[in-house]
């Protein structure tokens, strides 16, 4: 029996494309169930249309408080019955009642090493400092801006002639694959969360 999985997105969508082809194989052991965004006419949409996945969409500025749109995702995302959402570029902070309902489901990524460099710009805030790592996190989502305890993380050496596009643009192809494959282990093993520490497999 293959996990569900709903999918956020609020632009291209490459890492959605991974998880829809990594999907494809029945041994991945999840399927995607839906698709949604906050916004209309991206590439993540008309990918998950093309793939034949059902897609909706819930603005912000459609509702009549932050509370009421997270209220308004928390049941359309709910209605698909996800085993797992993944927040995949998804620019949309979810709100309490999102994170109460899918609790300890919820996983989105951060192009930085958590903890260091949370926030927007985490590739060129890395490569301000000087480090000579960074990488790409795996979180399970919380209330706080990429706090979540970690469920993986892959590094990625800064190179001497870096500027912010190429560290961020390995960044993002490592990201990708470290997605791919842990959102097929939670799908496969399921996950256990004790005192910020997160390990695979069913309690």
């Amino acid at each position: 029996m293959s996990a569900r999985i709903v999918v956020l997105v609020s632009g291209s969508g490459t890492n959605l494309q991974a998880l829809i082809d990594a999907s494809a194989n029945p041994s991945y052991g999840a399927r995607i169930v839906a698709v949604g965004a906050d916004r209309d006419g991206i590439e993540g949409l008309a990918r998950a249309e093309r793939a034949g996945i059902p897609t909706f969409v819930r603005k912000v500025g459609q509702s009549s408080s932050r509370e009421h749109w997270d209220l308004t995702l928390t049941d359309t995302v709910a209605a698909f019955e996800p085993d797992l959402v993944v927040l995949a570029g998804f620019m949309k902070l979810v709100g309490p009642k999102f994170l109460t309902r899918f609790a300890d489901r919820v996983v989105n990524t951060h192009p930085a090493l958590c903890p260091s460099f949370p926030g927007t710009n985490g590739p060129g805030d890395a490569l301000a400092y000087g480090v000579k790592v960074t990488g790409a996190t795996l979180f399970v989502v919380d209330a706080g801006i990429d706090t979540g305890p970690i469920i993986a993380q892959t590094v990625v050496p800064v190179e001497d002639d870096d500027d912010v596009a190429t560290l961020h643009e390995r960044i993002k192809v490592a990201e990708r694959a470290m997605l791919v494959e842990n959102v097929g282990r939670m799908a496969r093993e399921g996950l256990t969360i004790a005192d910020r520490r997160v390990r695979f497999g069913r309690p």
